[in-house]
């Protein structure tokens, strides 16, 4: 609107008797004022970032990849079992941001808390307690390589559970790389297992294992159904780009803070064990920026997606295992050895076969007549789903 107010101010002047001392005639040929062509410059440069596949693609790895260390390096103190506050204050640091930008004009499609649509999706909120509990828990005990590797399993539960409730359908290419991730899995235990018992304190590294091991399996459950869960309501939510993760997080702060009061540790003692003098800052720097990193993720993921496709987000979701694993290797010495090396290499292969199955599988449905819907993965759906209501 501004722009047009200006071209109607540009084509009055010469009526009004102020003319180039060059001719009016000469007027279309004078150069614009440096400062708007400077302002051009700018815009142009933010415009070729904004739509710059390379740009979109790194800007979402290293924001997962920062996601996961930070959140490693957090819980990963010996003294460590604040789980349900750390939490907390991620998703208070996430809402708190989430205003920020709001008032600053930098999200414009935020629309105010609802009550009902807050009662509705708050079934939904618990299951992502669940599944960020669980996710903590299992990453305290485990290594990164592990954990990343056996994220992979949650891909075969919600496939199947697409299959049960959303009539998905698997591939012969799906299988391969189900068979894959469940080989990488177990490459990835026996190494962990080997490791561990060849250590001076053997039964307990085990138990530390076995108690990893636990969590993780009820995260792949707890991340399944809160996939499905999503899918199955956040068609009737009418939710835009921000409001998933704004209802998200609202709503599991009362949940979290009245989990860490009633089954924490919240004597000086305790506090003292959790936020060491000699780390008790970074910590606190990174429980914050995990809050934040939480928005980029989401951030980058949308701007990945818009500027690309479905299917190169899908590929670099896989692709960006192995750097996520390799990070535990280099900031937590994670053990090095053939095991633990072959079962990277085998998940991150069988991240590539699965993204290629989706890719193969949405290229027949295009083919096909559209008398069914393409079947896609949950994920996929929920952000198609938030995006298109």
């Amino acid at each position: 609107m501004s722009d047009k107010k200006n071209e109607d101010y540009t084509i009055r002047m010469p009526d009004s008797g102020m003319r180039s001392p060059y001719g009016g005639e000469k007027d279309p040929f004078i150069p614009q004022r440096p400062s708007r062509v400077a302002s051009h410059g700018i815009t142009t440069q933010i415009s070729k970032i904004e739509n710059s596949p390379a740009i979109s693609i790194l800007a979402y790895c290293l924001s997962s990849i920062s996601m996961t260390v930070v959140n490693k390096y957090v819980v990963s103190g010996s003294e460590w079992n604040l789980n349900f506050f750390y939490l907390a204050v991620q998703s208070i640091v996430c809402i708190v941001t989430i205003e920020i930008c709001k008032q600053l004009g930098l999200i414009k499609n935020l629309a105010p808390f609802d009550v009902n649509k807050g009662k509705r999706w708050f079934p939904i909120s618990l299951l992502l307690v669940g599944m960020i509990y669980t996710s903590t828990k299992s990453l305290q005990y485990l290594s990164v390589p592990v954990y990343t590797i056996f994220k992979n399993l949650t891909i075969i539960v919600i496939a199947y559970g697409e299959v049960l409730w959303f009539g998905g359908s698997v591939t012969p290419l799906a299988l391969l790389s189900f068979g894959l991730m469940v080989l990488s899995s177990v490459v990835a235990a026996w190494a962990d297992t080997r490791s561990a018992s060849q250590t001076p304190e053997a039964a307990a590294a085990l138990a530390t294992l076995n108690a990893g091991y636990a969590w993780m399996g009820l995260n792949v459950f707890c991340t399944a159904s809160y996939v499905l869960g999503m899918r199955k309501v956040i068609k009737n939510m009418n939710f835009k780009d921000w409001d998933t993760m704004f209802y998200n997080n609202f709503l599991t702060i009362p949940v979290l803070i009245v989990c860490s009061l009633i089954a924490e540790d919240w004597s000086s003692e305790n506090l003292s064990k959790n936020f060491p003098p000699e780390s008790r800052n970074a910590l606190l720097i990174g429980m914050i920026y995990s809050g934040m990193a939480a928005i980029f993720i989401s951030y980058c993921s949308a701007w990945c997606i818009r500027v690309t496709s479905s299917t190169t987000y899908s590929m670099v979701g896989a692709l960006n295992k192995l750097p996520i694993a390799v990070s535990g290797l280099i900031f937590f010495s994670a053990p090095v050895t053939v095991g633990s090396v072959s079962a990277i290499f085998i998940g991150f292969v069988s991240g590539i076969v699965y993204a290629w199955a989706k890719v193969r599988q949405s290229q027949v449905a295009k083919n096909s007549l559209p008398t069914t819907q393409p079947t896609i993965s949950a994920s996929s759906q929920s952000t198609r789903d938030a995006a298109n209501s």
